[in-house]
């Protein structure tokens, strides 16, 4: 069965004339006209049978739900699929479509069947007016009720249905394949969804929650439509490449790797380079923090009480190994292993808040296949993880604003513009809401934009506030960077402790933040932005920070000019920390600055008889376009030391010069 769901201001539609043989009789040819309701496009498909209409049904009551309508019409729409149910069959599952509907909602109705209809139909203007569908017997029970689709080869987009294994009776452990309760729970979850403002001025009231079916969105808040249509649909298989896996492909960043597992990637000297200062960077702003480096093992036990436990809590897939008769699984966070040490810990009130850090190379989830393209989603991946141990909601809500204030920083430093390129979404109970007002408003104060917002009726994990920054790609999908949960179970599960004022002892509550969300996804957001660029007639790059080679030199003539080069490369790399290669190629000078152009390197210097003796070079600043600008050494090194400002620096993992790289087959 297929199902188009609109969510419209009306329709009118007349019924004609009998299109087939077996059409229903007795239909007036009166126009029939209805407002404000959900239209519900049907196809009824071949091996559709009560137990799709059953699951049809809970569908459109969830949908109902999320666009507060309890009004609906049925109106058989054969265009949606070739494939469909002989007539008489159709007509009777329609009409069981119909009765039970008619269970849950006050008014149903059902346009006529074998019909031809003129309709005219006037759908609402929001992100999730329109809701597309499909179900049939295999797919039931799914979380998204539709199918399922699976990337099968990691060079292409190919898909068939995921099949999952059974777990044996008694089993403890969890198969490789398997999820944990709290993801199976998740995706059960009903929320409400609502869009929250800041108030422009000190002296105002905030707005109160704005359901999203009612909430006008301007035209420049397109990413913010984007991510609830993402996040309230759950739409999470991919089904076209995005543009980032092109870039990172085409720059030598990275690739995927076909003798590994699907999302395990090979990342090349120019990735790791990328990588790995995104990496120092983010480690120093949570350590300035005041947050204490550790290191953890990147595999547990799975039958560990505390582990059984958290798998109920945390919503992932994990991978499961067998060794020396013990079943272990890959950790997908670092929370174990800090929260193992925490409890090992004498912990007085006066070293609270307590804070813990690790980048983890890596974290593991067994993520669906369909979901895994690129840089975007992963099964391996490098998630910086600080973990801050408060004596108190009160302190913990201190923390939260400053990590806040912390992860807007980073972002913004690393490239990554919070005012233009994320979106916001915060996640509590509605206990926890009416219990810490002030807190949700003062983070979206911060923020300055509309949120999007979940609320739960009650808490189903261990935090009760989540909020996150999500990046909205070129494919309309939203992905996670930055994020902070309020813990208020973990601490007690792994019996973490602390001694209060009075002697007595206590378990903290525990923060989860990642100021930067995983690493690679920051690549792949700095990449879907050049894409932008690149896609709106723009020139395309990374930050200079993160750029492997930051100034090419290019000998006029090799045999004259080369020694100066090294000179000056020695000059730029060693005295001043800038990545300088030279290209030493047999090849032209005009090749030699179009492939420094194609590899996005901003300082390009040609280098002949007049540079060696005056001492001035003619710069071809790539974000300039074709302009040069004549400058000595010592005012190029100035205006790049300003742009690099106190980042993060590693010299250059590549042979200075090009003639000695080996060519990299992308």
């Amino acid at each position: 069965m297929r199902l188009i769901q609109l969510h419209s201001d009306f329709i009118e539609y007349t019924p004609i004339k009998k299109e087939i043989e077996e059409a229903e009789e007795n239909i007036s040819n009166n126009k029939v006209r209805l407002e404000n309701l959900v239209v519900i496009l049907v196809a009824v498909e071949n091996g559709d049978n009560e137990n799709v209409i059953q699951e049809a049904v809970e569908e459109v009551k969830r949908y109902l739900k999320i666009v507060k309508s309890e009004k609906l019409l049925i109106y058989p729409y054969a265009h949606l699929s070739s494939n469909l149910a002989p007539p008489e069959k159709a007509f009777e599952l329609l009409v069981l479509f119909e009765g039970t509907a008619r269970n849950s909602f006050p008014d149903v109705y059902r346009a006529a069947f074998g019909w031809t209809k003129a309709f005219n139909i006037q759908v609402k203007g929001h992100p999730l007016a329109e809701n597309a569908k499909e179900i049939n017997s295999s797919n039931i029970g799914m979380s998204t009720k539709a199918i399922d689709k699976e990337q099968q080869h990691p060079q292409g987009l190919s898909f068939s249905s995921e099949k999952k294994p059974v777990a044996k009776s008694g089993q403890t452990s969890l198969r490789e394949e398997d999820t944990s309760a709290a993801l199976k729970a998740e995706e059960k979850l009903e929320s409400e969804w609502y869009i929250l403002q800041p108030k422009v001025r000190e002296q105002d009231n905030y707005s109160e929650l704005i359901p999203i079916s009612e909430y006008r969105f301007e035209k420049e808040q397109d990413n913010l439509c984007k991510l609830v249509s993402y996040e309230v649909q759950k739409t999470r298989v991919v089904d076209e490449q995005p543009p980032h896996v092109k870039l990172m492909k085409k720059l030598a960043i990275a690739d995927y790797e076909s003798a590994s597992d699907a999302g395990n990637m090979r990342y090349y000297p120019k990735g790791k380079l990328i990588k790995s200062l995104i990496e120092q960077y983010v480690t120093r702003k949570v350590v300035e923090y005041g947050a204490m480096e550790v290191e953890t093992p990147i595999m547990y036990d799975s039958t560990h009480p505390s582990m059984v436990s958290y798998f109920n809590r945390f919503p992932a897939r994990q991978y499961n190994i067998k060794s020396d008769n013990k079943q272990l699984f890959l950790r997908f966070a670092a929370c174990f292993g800090q929260f193992l040490m925490a409890k090992d810990f004498h912990i007085s009130y006066k070293n609270l808040p307590l804070k813990l850090y690790e980048l983890t190379r890596y974290s593991f989830r067994r993520e669906k296949s369909g979901e895994l393209v690129g840089l975007r989603r992963l099964r391996a991946f490098s998630m910086p993880d600080c973990h801050a141990f408060c004596k108190d909601m009160k302190q913990a809500k201190e923390e939260v604003l400053k990590r806040f204030k912390m992860s807007i920083e980073v972002l913004d430093q690393i490239g990554i513009s919070p005012k233009d390129d994320i979106e916001m979404a915060i996640r509590f109970t509605e206990e926890f809401y009416r219990e810490n007002k002030e807190l949700i408003e003062a983070l979206v104060s911060k923020f300055n934009r509309p949120v999007l917002v979940e609320i739960w009726k009650e808490k189903f994990f261990y935090f009760v506030l989540k909020w996150e920054f999500n990046y909205i790609d070129n494919s309309g999908k939203a992905s996670a960077l930055s994020t902070d949960q309020i813990d208020v179970e973990n601490a007690s599960r792994y019996n973490i402790e602390f001694v209060d004022e009075g002697g007595n002892k206590k378990n903290p509550i525990i923060l989860h933040n990642s100021p930067s969300g995983a690493v690679e996804r920051v690549i792949y957001a700095l990449l879907e932005n050049a894409a932008k660029v690149l896609k709106s007639g723009g020139v395309p790059s990374i930050p200079l920070w993160l750029a492997p080679t930051q100034v090419r030199l290019i000998p006029v003539n090799k045999e004259e000019h080369i020694h100066f080069c090294r000179n000056i490369a020695d000059q730029l790399s060693k005295t001043n920390k800038i990545r300088t290669d030279i290209d030493d190629r047999d090849e032209s000078v005009g090749k030699k600055i179009r492939d420094s152009e194609s590899e996005w390197i901003r300082y390009t210097l040609v280098i002949g008889d007049k540079e060696t003796k005056t001492q001035i070079f003619s710069v071809r600043d790539r974000d300039l376009g074709s302009k040069q600008a004549r400058l000595t050494l010592q005012e190029l090194v100035a205006q790049i030391c300003s742009q690099l400002q106190d980042m993060a620096y590693l010299p250059l993992n590549l042979p200075r010069n090009l003639s000695e790289r080996p060519q990299i087959m992308v």
